[in-house]
C-alpha cells in the first residue's frame, strides 16, 4: 500500500501543526479547518478503516482523542467539540474533533474546503493547544 498523507506526516516528509503525540498516535491541526482548532487524530500504523485497527491500537487511537477533546474543550469553553469518523477523503483511518457552536453549523462545515491554510495561524492555534 502507498504511504497516505498521514503516513508521510508520521513519517515527517510533511509538515505539520502537532498538537499531541505518543508512540501509536499523532494529533495534528487540519490543514483545511472546518472551524478553528479543527484536529485529526490518527494511529501510526496505516489501515484504511478504523474498525481495521487491531484492539490495542483502537484503544489508544480513542484514548487520544479523548485527551485531545478534552483540551479542545478547555480551550473553546463556550463550544461543543464534534467527534466524526468519516473515512473518504484519505486512505487511512482517523477521527476528526471539530469545535462548533451549534449543529447546523456543524452540519454544514464539511461542505468545501478552504483554498488558504493559513499556516501563520495554524502555528498560533497548534502552540495554545498543544498537550505537553
Amino acid at each position: 500500500m502507498e504511504d497516505s498523507i498521514f503516513t508521510k506526516i508520521i513519517k515527517g516528509e510533511i509538515p505539520s501543526h502537532k498538537i499531541y503525540e505518543d508512540g501509536h498516535t499523532l494529533a495534528f491541526l487540519d490543514i483545511h479547518p472546518v472551524s478553528e482548532g479543527h484536529v485529526l487524530v490518527v494511529p501510526k500504523v496505516q489501515v484504511e478503516f478504523v474498525w481495521q485497527l487491531d484492539e490495542a491500537t483502537y484503544h489508544a487511537l480513542m484514548n487520544t482523542v479523548k485527551k485531545v477533546a478534552d483540551k479542545l474543550h478547555k480551550v473553546y469553553s463556550d463550544r461543543y467539540i464534534g467527534e466524526l469518523i468519516v473515512g473518504v477523503d484519505v486512505p487511512h483511518a482517523h477521527v476528526h474533533l471539530v469545535p462548533f457552536s451549534n449543529a447546523s453549523e456543524l452540519k454544514n462545515a464539511f461542505g468545501g474546503l478552504s483554498s488558504d491554510p493559513g499556516h501563520t495561524r495554524l502555528a498560533a492555534i497548534a502552540e495554545k493547544l498543544r498537550i505537553v
